[in-house]
């Protein structure tokens, strides 16, 4: 089997010239972005197809040439591509797992961080040329993280990096997975509902599914702390971020971290821009500089693996 490769939209990670995607395989057309109703005219004749983030609807996957044997999402969550269409045309789908684990999990505790330390206020306030912080005294909350709990939904690759740095700053860890688990290293596993009414923080770091949609809503956030602060650097539709914003005016919880939201980009008009209990990036997890490399790279060990026969990182096959 051949390694023919397109790339549909390597801008998304390649958007400074900084990244080759031209080293995964003997063979590589790279296109910057592809509309919907080019998808098919560029797929035609290749084996291997690549994308970021992009939705491969089943109508268009159906529809794909007998050439095309395999997509390889170019991250770790794959909601964005019909498995049930790539199964019935027999085309492979793979993943990157674990690629930017490290760095997503420094994105959440930098968001914890800055949350302890009203850090978008203080911004704020020198931007306003207001030095009331340094010249009278600590005009902000500022809270210690040691000692605190933080709560986390989910148990992958991220989770864990998160709750070594977390454990490290001496807080306490409550987790929330799909499977029951025993207790181990410090860490207690339970309900969600006991880890948003106990936790001063609240790290998402679970997949996007018709299961977890908007799992952080109204009466959800009603559950946590009034002291409490939400972390997303998972995916922007966990949360209904019409609840979220009503919560974060209505004192509900004291403020939330987001990496990722909704709607991506986040809209111009969007009030979470202007909110001093917000701080809003835009998801930049993933997206540095050796993350990306890394990744990369990995496309290009899915590659080999595939067209040699021993295919890793498969997400398409039913257990």
């Amino acid at each position: 089997m051949d390694d023919k490769t397109v790339v549909l939209n390597a801008g998304l990670v390649n958007y400074d010239g900084r990244v080759d995607y031209h080293q995964i395989g003997s063979e590589v057309m790279v296109y910057d972005e592809t509309s919907e109703d080019q998808i098919l005219e560029r797929v035609e004749g290749f084996t291997i197809v690549v994308t970021k983030e992009m939705k491969l609807p089943g109508h268009i996957i159906r529809r794909f040439p007998d050439s095309v044997r395999m997509i390889c999402e170019a991250g770790t969550g794959f909601n964005n591509i019909d498995l049930d269409a790539a199964r019935e045309k027999g085309i492979a789908v793979c993943n990157i797992p674990a690629y930017s684990s490290d760095r997503v999990a420094h994105t959440a505790i930098l968001l914890m961080l800055s949350l302890a330390s009203s850090l978008q206020k203080q911004i704020r306030m020198l931007e306003q040329g207001n030095h009331d912080n340094f010249r009278k005294h600590l005009m902000v909350d500022h809270v210690e993280v040691n000692a605190k709990t933080l709560g986390v939904v989910g148990y992958g690759n991220i989770a864990k990096q998160i709750i070594r740095v977390a454990q490290a700053m001496s807080m306490n860890i409550l987790v929330n997975t799909r499977s029951a688990r025993d207790d181990v290293n410090g860490i207690h596993f339970t309900t969600l509902e006991e880890v948003l009414e106990k936790s001063d923080f609240v790290s998402l770091n679970c997949p996007l599914n018709e299961s977890t949609r908007h799992m952080i809503n109204a009466e959800t956030l009603a559950m946590m702390k009034p002291s409490a602060y939400l972390i997303n650097t998972a995916r922007g539709a966990l949360i209904d971020e019409a609840a979220l914003i009503q919560a974060l005016n209505d004192g509900v919880i004291a403020g939330a971290g987001l990496d990722v939201q909704e709607v991506e980009p986040l809209d111009d008009a969007s009030p979470l821009y202007a909110m001093d209990n917000v701080i809003v990036t835009p998801h930049i997890g993933w997206r540095g500089l050796e993350t990306r490399q890394r990744l990369v790279s990995m496309i290009g060990d899915n590659i080999r693996a595939f067209v040699s026969g021993n295919p890793i990182n498969r997400v398409d096959i039913v257990e």
